[in-house]
Protein backbone atom coordinates (compact mmCIF):
# COMPACT_ATOMS: atom_id res chain seq x y z
CA UNK A 1 0.00 0.00 0.00
CA UNK A 2 0.88 3.44 -0.64
CA UNK A 3 -0.62 6.21 0.91
CA UNK A 4 -0.57 10.29 0.30
CA UNK A 5 -2.01 13.32 1.63
CA UNK A 6 -2.77 15.99 -1.04
CA UNK A 7 -4.59 18.83 -2.33
CA UNK A 8 -6.54 19.46 -5.59
CA UNK A 9 -6.27 22.88 -7.28
CA UNK A 10 -8.29 25.16 -5.18
CA UNK A 11 -9.31 23.02 -2.51
CA UNK A 12 -7.72 24.20 0.85
CA UNK A 13 -8.82 21.20 2.98
CA UNK A 14 -6.16 17.69 2.50
CA UNK A 15 -7.43 14.58 1.89
CA UNK A 16 -5.84 11.21 2.43
CA UNK A 17 -6.25 8.78 -0.37
CA UNK A 18 -4.56 5.55 -1.55
CA UNK A 19 -1.75 5.69 -5.02
CA UNK A 20 -2.12 2.80 -7.31
CA UNK A 21 -1.21 2.89 -10.73
CA UNK A 22 -0.86 6.63 -11.07
CA UNK A 23 -4.14 7.66 -9.34
CA UNK A 24 -5.34 8.27 -5.74
CA UNK A 25 -8.46 7.05 -4.69
CA UNK A 26 -9.61 9.35 -1.81
CA UNK A 27 -10.65 8.66 1.62
CA UNK A 28 -13.95 11.17 3.40
CA UNK A 29 -12.13 14.85 4.40
CA UNK A 30 -12.69 13.58 8.01
CA UNK A 31 -9.97 10.77 7.95
CA UNK A 32 -6.16 11.82 8.08
CA UNK A 33 -3.09 9.01 7.49
CA UNK A 34 -3.14 8.99 11.18
CA UNK A 35 -6.50 7.89 11.72
CA UNK A 36 -5.74 4.84 9.00
CA UNK A 37 -2.60 3.61 10.43
CA UNK A 38 -3.48 3.82 14.25
CA UNK A 39 -5.44 1.20 13.23
CA UNK A 40 -2.54 -0.92 12.66
CA UNK A 41 -1.79 -3.60 9.62
CA UNK A 42 -5.27 -4.63 9.31
CA UNK A 43 -6.79 -1.11 9.87
CA UNK A 44 -4.26 0.07 7.03
CA UNK A 45 -5.79 -2.90 4.88
CA UNK A 46 -9.34 -2.27 5.74
CA UNK A 47 -8.83 1.61 4.45
CA UNK A 48 -6.99 0.46 1.36
CA UNK A 49 -10.35 -1.88 0.87
CA UNK A 50 -12.52 1.11 1.35
CA UNK A 51 -10.98 3.83 -1.10
CA UNK A 52 -10.73 1.50 -3.67
CA UNK A 53 -14.28 0.28 -3.24
CA UNK A 54 -15.69 3.21 -2.73
CA UNK A 55 -13.90 6.41 -3.18
CA UNK A 56 -14.58 10.08 -1.54
CA UNK A 57 -12.08 11.26 -4.99
CA UNK A 58 -10.69 10.30 -8.00
CA UNK A 59 -7.46 11.53 -9.08
CA UNK A 60 -4.24 11.27 -11.13
CA UNK A 61 -1.20 12.24 -9.18
CA UNK A 62 -0.28 14.81 -11.63
CA UNK A 63 -3.07 16.60 -11.32
CA UNK A 64 -2.85 17.08 -7.30
CA UNK A 65 -0.55 19.08 -4.81
CA UNK A 66 1.33 16.30 -2.52
CA UNK A 67 1.82 17.35 0.89
CA UNK A 68 3.99 15.05 3.95
CA UNK A 69 2.36 12.05 4.35
CA UNK A 70 2.07 13.48 7.57
CA UNK A 71 1.90 17.31 7.62
CA UNK A 72 2.20 17.36 11.40
CA UNK A 73 3.66 14.50 13.13
CA UNK A 74 2.83 14.08 17.13
CA UNK A 75 6.67 13.87 17.15
CA UNK A 76 9.83 14.11 14.58
CA UNK A 77 12.62 11.96 16.48
CA UNK A 78 16.18 11.70 13.94
CA UNK A 79 18.58 9.32 14.88
CA UNK A 80 22.30 8.67 13.36
CA UNK A 81 22.27 5.29 12.45
CA UNK A 82 24.89 5.13 9.51
CA UNK A 83 28.21 4.29 11.07
CA UNK A 84 29.37 5.79 7.79
CA UNK A 85 27.60 9.26 8.37
CA UNK A 86 28.17 9.79 11.79
CA UNK A 87 32.13 9.18 11.79
CA UNK A 88 32.80 11.36 8.58
CA UNK A 89 30.34 14.17 9.54
CA UNK A 90 31.50 14.02 12.88
CA UNK A 91 34.84 14.39 11.99
CA UNK A 92 34.14 17.21 10.16
CA UNK A 93 32.19 19.60 12.89
CA UNK A 94 35.27 18.77 15.00
CA UNK A 95 33.68 16.17 17.36
CA UNK A 96 35.40 12.78 17.69
CA UNK A 97 33.92 9.46 17.29
CA UNK A 98 32.53 8.20 20.49
CA UNK A 99 32.53 5.12 21.94
CA UNK A 100 29.22 4.96 23.04
CA UNK A 101 27.97 5.38 19.86
CA UNK A 102 28.29 1.76 19.80
CA UNK A 103 26.43 0.66 22.63
CA UNK A 104 23.18 2.86 22.08
CA UNK A 105 21.37 5.10 19.05
CA UNK A 106 21.52 8.81 19.60
CA UNK A 107 19.16 10.84 18.14
CA UNK A 108 17.75 14.67 18.09
CA UNK A 109 14.18 15.98 18.27
CA UNK A 110 13.20 18.17 15.35
CA UNK A 111 10.95 20.48 14.50
CA UNK A 112 7.17 19.18 13.82
CA UNK A 113 5.86 22.63 12.66
CA UNK A 114 8.56 22.41 10.00
CA UNK A 115 7.31 19.85 7.90
CA UNK A 116 7.09 19.96 4.82
CA UNK A 117 5.91 18.30 1.71
CA UNK A 118 8.19 16.00 -0.98
CA UNK A 119 8.08 19.14 -3.89
CA UNK A 120 7.75 22.26 -1.48
CA UNK A 121 10.19 24.98 -2.08
CA UNK A 122 13.21 24.95 1.03
CA UNK A 123 14.58 28.49 1.97
CA UNK A 124 17.99 28.56 3.19
CA UNK A 125 17.70 29.29 7.31
CA UNK A 126 18.70 32.98 8.28
CA UNK A 127 22.17 34.29 8.41
CA UNK A 128 23.40 30.31 6.44
CA UNK A 129 25.90 30.32 4.34
CA UNK A 130 26.53 26.56 4.60
CA UNK A 131 23.01 24.69 3.77
CA UNK A 132 22.64 21.47 3.39
CA UNK A 133 20.54 18.55 2.45
CA UNK A 134 20.58 15.18 4.21
CA UNK A 135 19.60 11.99 2.26
CA UNK A 136 17.75 9.64 4.75
CA UNK A 137 14.00 7.41 5.24
CA UNK A 138 12.46 7.33 8.49
CA UNK A 139 9.62 4.78 10.06
CA UNK A 140 6.39 6.29 11.23
CA UNK A 141 4.61 4.81 13.75
CA UNK A 142 1.22 3.17 13.83
CA UNK A 143 0.15 1.08 16.68
CA UNK A 144 0.93 3.19 20.23
CA UNK A 145 3.67 1.45 22.45
CA UNK A 146 5.98 2.17 25.29
CA UNK A 147 8.84 0.00 26.49
CA UNK A 148 8.56 -1.78 23.05
CA UNK A 149 11.18 -4.50 22.60
CA UNK A 150 13.44 -4.82 18.92
CA UNK A 151 11.61 -7.77 18.36
CA UNK A 152 8.23 -6.56 18.92
CA UNK A 153 9.00 -3.13 17.20
CA UNK A 154 8.28 -3.94 13.43
CA UNK A 155 4.57 -4.47 14.85
CA UNK A 156 4.18 -0.65 15.56
CA UNK A 157 5.74 0.49 11.98
CA UNK A 158 2.92 1.54 9.50
CA UNK A 159 5.33 2.23 6.80
CA UNK A 160 8.55 4.30 5.57
CA UNK A 161 8.78 7.52 3.79
CA UNK A 162 11.72 9.69 2.85
CA UNK A 163 13.11 12.64 4.97
CA UNK A 164 15.50 15.58 4.97
CA UNK A 165 16.37 17.62 7.92
CA UNK A 166 17.58 20.47 6.14
CA UNK A 167 20.97 21.90 7.54
CA UNK A 168 22.29 24.94 8.43
CA UNK A 169 25.66 23.77 8.99
CA UNK A 170 27.60 26.92 10.11
CA UNK A 171 24.66 27.20 12.60
CA UNK A 172 24.97 23.65 13.75
CA UNK A 173 28.04 23.56 14.55
CA UNK A 174 28.64 27.27 16.27
CA UNK A 175 25.77 26.03 19.06
CA UNK A 176 26.91 22.53 19.53
CA UNK A 177 30.47 24.01 20.26
CA UNK A 178 28.04 24.34 23.99
CA UNK A 179 27.45 20.32 23.55
CA UNK A 180 24.08 20.72 23.26
CA UNK A 181 21.80 20.81 19.56
CA UNK A 182 21.61 20.40 17.02
CA UNK A 183 18.48 23.40 17.11
CA UNK A 184 18.43 25.80 15.13
CA UNK A 185 20.85 24.26 12.63
CA UNK A 186 17.78 21.99 11.52
CA UNK A 187 15.05 23.80 12.57
CA UNK A 188 14.07 25.46 9.19
CA UNK A 189 12.80 22.98 7.36
CA UNK A 190 12.08 18.73 7.13
CA UNK A 191 10.91 17.34 4.04
CA UNK A 192 8.96 14.02 4.28
CA UNK A 193 7.67 11.96 1.07
CA UNK A 194 6.24 11.69 -0.96
CA UNK A 195 4.32 8.53 -0.07
CA UNK A 196 3.85 6.40 2.99
CA UNK A 197 4.68 2.66 2.08
CA UNK A 198 3.43 0.09 4.14
CA UNK A 199 5.72 -2.76 4.98
CA UNK A 200 4.57 -5.15 2.82
CA UNK A 201 5.80 -3.17 -0.45
CA UNK A 202 9.34 -3.54 0.92
CA UNK A 203 9.55 -7.00 2.30
CA UNK A 204 11.11 -8.62 -0.77
CA UNK A 205 13.80 -6.45 -0.19
CA UNK A 206 14.80 -7.16 3.43
CA UNK A 207 18.04 -7.62 4.82
CA UNK A 208 19.67 -7.73 8.09
CA UNK A 209 18.93 -4.78 8.96
CA UNK A 210 17.11 -3.09 6.76
CA UNK A 211 16.52 -3.02 3.06
CA UNK A 212 18.65 -3.66 -0.22
CA UNK A 213 17.58 -0.40 -1.95
CA UNK A 214 19.68 2.00 -3.42
CA UNK A 215 19.76 5.58 -2.32
CA UNK A 216 20.80 8.99 -4.12
CA UNK A 217 20.78 12.84 -4.10
CA UNK A 218 21.51 15.11 -6.95
CA UNK A 219 22.12 18.80 -7.03
CA UNK A 220 21.04 20.55 -10.79
CA UNK A 221 21.08 17.40 -12.23
CA UNK A 222 24.70 16.30 -10.58
CA UNK A 223 24.77 12.61 -8.64
CA UNK A 224 26.42 13.86 -5.38
CA UNK A 225 25.39 11.19 -2.85
CA UNK A 226 25.11 7.26 -3.45
CA UNK A 227 24.58 4.88 -0.37
CA UNK A 228 22.31 1.90 0.19
CA UNK A 229 19.56 1.19 3.31
CA UNK A 230 21.22 -1.72 3.97
CA UNK A 231 24.67 0.10 5.07
CA UNK A 232 22.89 0.88 8.37
CA UNK A 233 24.53 0.10 11.31
CA UNK A 234 20.98 0.68 13.90
CA UNK A 235 17.77 -1.09 12.95
CA UNK A 236 14.83 0.25 12.81
CA UNK A 237 14.07 -2.14 15.70
CA UNK A 238 16.42 -0.58 17.67
CA UNK A 239 15.78 3.08 17.12
CA UNK A 240 12.16 2.46 17.70
CA UNK A 241 12.95 0.25 21.15
CA UNK A 242 15.48 2.78 22.53
CA UNK A 243 12.33 5.74 21.32
CA UNK A 244 10.51 4.46 23.36
CA UNK A 245 12.16 4.14 26.54
CA UNK A 246 10.23 4.90 29.78
CA UNK A 247 7.76 6.45 27.14
CA UNK A 248 5.15 6.38 24.51
CA UNK A 249 5.28 6.52 20.85
CA UNK A 250 1.58 7.16 19.55
CA UNK A 251 0.62 7.03 16.22
CA UNK A 252 1.94 9.29 13.80
CA UNK A 253 5.48 9.74 15.30
CA UNK A 254 8.08 9.90 12.58
CA UNK A 255 11.41 8.20 13.09
CA UNK A 256 13.94 9.04 11.40
CA UNK A 257 17.04 6.74 10.48
CA UNK A 258 20.09 9.93 10.14
CA UNK A 259 21.49 10.43 7.11
CA UNK A 260 23.09 7.23 4.63
CA UNK A 261 26.52 7.26 4.22
CA UNK A 262 28.06 10.16 1.96
CA UNK A 263 24.33 11.59 1.98
CA UNK A 264 25.28 15.29 2.54
CA UNK A 265 27.33 18.03 1.80
CA UNK A 266 29.45 18.24 4.90
CA UNK A 267 30.59 14.41 4.29
CA UNK A 268 31.34 15.14 0.69
CA UNK A 269 33.06 18.26 0.99
CA UNK A 270 35.28 16.89 3.46
CA UNK A 271 36.30 14.25 1.84
CA UNK A 272 36.36 15.72 -1.65
CA UNK A 273 36.94 18.74 -1.05
CA UNK A 274 34.08 21.78 -1.05
CA UNK A 275 35.08 23.38 -4.28
CA UNK A 276 33.54 20.00 -5.84
CA UNK A 277 30.73 19.78 -3.55
CA UNK A 278 29.84 23.67 -2.48
CA UNK A 279 27.14 23.83 0.18
CA UNK A 280 23.14 25.07 -1.27
CA UNK A 281 22.66 28.40 -2.83
CA UNK A 282 19.44 30.10 -3.80
CA UNK A 283 17.86 28.72 -7.20
CA UNK A 284 19.78 25.14 -6.52
CA UNK A 285 17.72 22.11 -7.38
CA UNK A 286 18.51 19.09 -5.02
CA UNK A 287 16.56 15.62 -5.66
CA UNK A 288 16.49 12.82 -3.33
CA UNK A 289 15.60 9.46 -4.54
CA UNK A 290 15.00 5.70 -2.20
CA UNK A 291 14.29 2.79 -4.16
CA UNK A 292 10.41 1.63 -3.72
CA UNK A 293 9.83 4.70 -1.84
CA UNK A 294 10.24 7.66 -4.93
CA UNK A 295 11.72 10.88 -4.39
CA UNK A 296 12.31 14.61 -3.30
CA UNK A 297 12.80 17.60 -5.36
CA UNK A 298 13.01 20.79 -3.78
CA UNK A 299 14.15 23.69 -5.37
CA UNK A 300 16.19 26.21 -2.23
CA UNK A 301 15.13 29.72 -1.94
CA UNK A 302 16.71 32.75 -0.23
CA UNK A 303 16.99 33.00 3.17
CA UNK A 304 14.41 35.35 5.41
CA UNK A 305 15.88 38.35 7.00
CA UNK A 306 18.28 38.03 9.95
CA UNK A 307 17.00 39.94 12.25
CA UNK A 308 19.93 40.59 15.26
CA UNK A 309 18.97 40.18 19.34
CA UNK A 310 18.18 42.59 21.55
CA UNK A 311 21.57 41.95 23.84
CA UNK A 312 24.01 42.08 20.39
CA UNK A 313 22.92 45.05 19.45
CA UNK A 314 23.85 46.84 23.12
CA UNK A 315 26.73 49.34 23.31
Amino acid sequence: MRWATFQKPGSASPLVGLVRDGTIYALPPTETLIDVIADGDDGQAAAAERAIREPFQVAKLDDVRLLAPIPRPPSVRDFMAFENHYVTSMAALGVPTHPLYYQQPVFYFSNPAAIQGPNDDVRIAPGSSDFDYELEVAAVIGRPGSNISPDKAENHIAGYTILSDWSARDVQEAEMSFQIGPAKGKDTATSLGPYLVSKDELAPFAVARGFDLPMSASVNGKQYSSGNWSSIYWSFADLIAYASRGTTLVAGDVIGAGTVGTGCIIELARVHGSERYPYLVEDDVVELTVAQLGSIRAKVTAAEELIPLSRTTRQ
